[in-house]
């Protein structure tokens, strides 16, 4: 009976240790702005299960705010710029934008058919000191432009 109680004990716990170690690598908002009024902002503007949102601070690239689970924000996807097949992550545009501090948008198709896309935005947060980039892919991805356009009303909503 002992025996009983300790397996079923330890799957739980093993459970909970984890749930809390993920939690705790998730960055939480920038400064002064509310992470549930910002995730309701991102998600008027980009939100979709496909879709991706960084913001980290300029000086020291420090990633403050994430929408999204890794999963979705990790994929390597067309870059739509550059060589032919190039791919990228929104992490690695991130880091360009942070290094250059350019705005960019782009879009193109993620499937050979043309039956998806992906669209990229990423560019400074004006007077913010915070740098973004976003991604969207899949059959109803914005392109890169009317991304940058909605998150940054929805930057201004969340008091960004």
């Amino acid at each position: 009976m002992a025996t009983a109680r300790r397996s079923t004990r330890l799957p739980l716990a093993a459970a909970g240790l984890l749930a809390a170690v993920l939690g705790g690598c998730s960055p939480g908002a920038p400064k002064g702005v509310d992470k549930d009024t910002l995730d309701a902002a991102v998600s008027r503007a980009i939100g979709d299960p496909a879709s991706c949102l960084l913001i980290a601070e300029q000086a020291s690239g420090k990633l403050v705010y994430r929408y999204n689970t890794p999963i979705a924000c990790d994929r390597s996807l067309p870059a739509c710029a550059g060589s032919p097949g190039a791919m990228q992550t929104i992490a690695q545009l991130l880091k360009a934008t942070l290094k250059d501090g350019q705005a960019r948008t782009l879009s193109c198709s993620s499937t050979a058919d043309a039956s998806r896309g992906v669209g990229w935005a990423s560019g400074p947060i004006p007077g913010k000191g915070l740098t973004y980039a976003a991604m969207m892919e899949g059959d109803r991805a914005f392109p890169g432009r009317m991304m940058a356009d909605r998150l940054s009303r929805a930057f201004k909503e969340a008091g960004l």
